[in-house]
């Protein structure tokens, strides 16, 4: 198999890594805005670096992962479903509504495979997780707490592209909120705070969220999301049953400290962001599509379910503008016959 991989950062390079190693993987086309830096990588890897976008395609690849900033996701995916190649690209498919739609409707179209970067289905703490509410070990399911919290924050540059803390960083919470419960989102309500550093504010985007969700089954589920966490990467979700409650991400590199005088002590060595937390998550991914590729397991992401995670960013996005609650249905997407 060869597969064209287009954008070479830190994601790409990661996945680029992956898949040189993988049995199945043969060969590989890397791409970048920065063609030194995909020639750089294709040295390191023993791989082929093309000079753009369009080599991917006149050279011939069986399948396309795409990496690129966010703004060229929509327009990859859409090429690539047109020269009939199944796709696995980060998340999201666009930073609106309009551009997922249309995407989703080029690749339903071409009949092809769409496999969206939501590594923390990959992770065994959120599958963990599932399986605790599939196997009924919780009982009813009343409440869900999920976080996620950036050490240190991301370039000024990057947030003006970034599409805001909703849709940029609690996306991936949204997701497995789903994924775990096996429930829908109804409603939310959303708030943010950008008391923080000017650049947030010059961005018109908030450094602190805040989010109350209700599920279609009465489940009350809460998400925060902030940028700036001295004590380290900290992402957990926290379900509380009726039997019983477990946590996803509680270890000993858990940035939290306790005040009581009998409590755990801090973390020696704290997470210190996603790529360390989530690396076996990021490699059993890409290990994935290659088998969906092959046809040996279906889509364990596709397009649709960014699509749901993507709504519910959204509507987060209008309640904390309006300062109310937002029902799901407000949002478009909710229905097949849109794209």
């Amino acid at each position: 198999m060869r597969i064209g991989v287009i954008g070479t950062g830190r994601i790409g390079t990661i996945h680029a890594n992956t898949l040189s190693r993988h049995r199945d993987v043969g060969s590989l086309i890397l791409t970048d805005a920065d063609p030194g830096r995909a020639q750089a990588l294709a040295q390191r890897l023993g791989e082929t670096a093309a000079p753009g976008v369009d080599e991917i395609f006149k050279w011939g690849v069986d399948a396309v992962v795409i990496t690129t900033a966010t703004s060229a996701h929509a327009e990859m995916i859409g090429r690539a479903a047109r020269s009939g190649l199944p796709v696995f690209c980060e998340k999201p498919i666009a930073l609106d509504l309009p551009g997922t739609l249309h995407a989703l409707a080029e690749v339903e179209a071409a009949g092809t495979v769409l496999q969206m970067g939501f590594q923390r289905r990959f992770d065994a703490g959120y599958a963990g997780a599932r399986e605790a509410v599939r196997s009924g070990r919780l009982g009813r399911l009343h409440t869900v707490r999920a976080l996620t919290s950036d050490q240190s924050p991301p370039p000024a540059g990057y947030l003006a592209t970034s599409g805001g803390l909703f849709r940029d960083t609690a996306i991936h919470d949204f997701d497995a909120l789903r994924w775990v419960t096996e429930r829908e989102v109804v409603d939310v309500y959303a708030t943010g705070s950008d008391a923080g550093p000017r650049m947030f504010r010059e961005a018109g985007d908030v450094d602190t969220g805040a989010v109350l969700l209700t599920l279609d089954d009465g489940t009350l589920a809460t998400a925060t999301a902030a940028r700036l966490n001295g004590a380290g990467y900290d992402v957990r979700m926290e379900l509380a049953g009726e039997l019983d409650t477990v946590v996803v991400g509680l270890d000993d590199r858990t940035p939290v400290a306790s005040t009581e005088p009998t409590g755990p002590p801090a973390a020696d060595k704290p997470w210190s962001g996603f790529l360390e937390r989530f690396g076996a998550a990021y490699e059993a991914e890409l290990c994935a599509f290659v088998e969906v590729v092959h046809g040996e397991r279906a889509n364990p992401c596709d397009g649709h379910e960014a699509l749901q995670a993507l709504r519910v960013a959204e509507a987060c996005e209008v309640s904390r503008r309006e300062r109310r609650a937002v029902h799901l249905t407000e949002i478009p997407g909710g229905s097949a016959d849109e794209f």
